[in-house]
């Protein structure tokens, strides 16, 4: 029983250890998405999107709705997200060391106020955030790498 718990533990882990994917979960943290709103806000190619969807679907990780012709896509789960956010919380402890930490007097957990996608509008804080870019000493968080990108491009439109 071990065994087959540890190789489907696995088999999970595999699914989701991309770097898109890890960015669709967090896109879907709060909300259903249709595909072609991932896809503005990821910045990829449908087709690139939709390999990786199909990898979440088949881990059932995500689950598909269909209404009509347009697909939208929820977390199965939200342990999912509470696992990717812990695993994110562990490599942010690893990552800062005491001597900064004492200085900053705070961590990635004391972040918590709620900012905006200035693109796709998407509720998110600090600690949630795929991206963050400053512009004119002001800093702005994105909820992926596509929303980050079309902002770079124009950033006094959002500004």
């Amino acid at each position: 029983m071990y065994t087959e718990l540890f190789h489907l533990h696995s088999q999970l882990l595999k699914a989701m250890a991309h770097p898109k994917r890890l960015e669709i979960i967090h896109l879907l943290r709060d909300q259903e998405l249709g595909v072609s709103q991932m896809q503005e806000m990821l910045g990829l190619r449908q087709a690139n999107l939709s390999q990786h969807l199909q990898v979440l679907r088949e881990a059932q990780v995500v689950v598909a709705t269909k209404t009509g012709k347009q697909v939208s896509y929820r977390l199965a789960h939200a342990h999912f997200l509470q696992a990717s956010d812990l695993l994110r919380e562990v490599l942010i402890d690893q990552s800062i060391d005491a001597d900064a930490a004492a200085e900053l007097m705070l961590s990635m957990k004391d972040l918590v106020p709620l900012v905006h996608d200035p693109i796709c509008d998407m509720r998110l804080s600090p600690r949630t955030a795929s991206y963050s870019e400053i512009y004119h000493d002001k800093q702005y968080y994105f909820c992926a790498e596509g929303c980050k990108e079309r902002f770079l491009k124009n950033p006094e439109k959002y500004a």
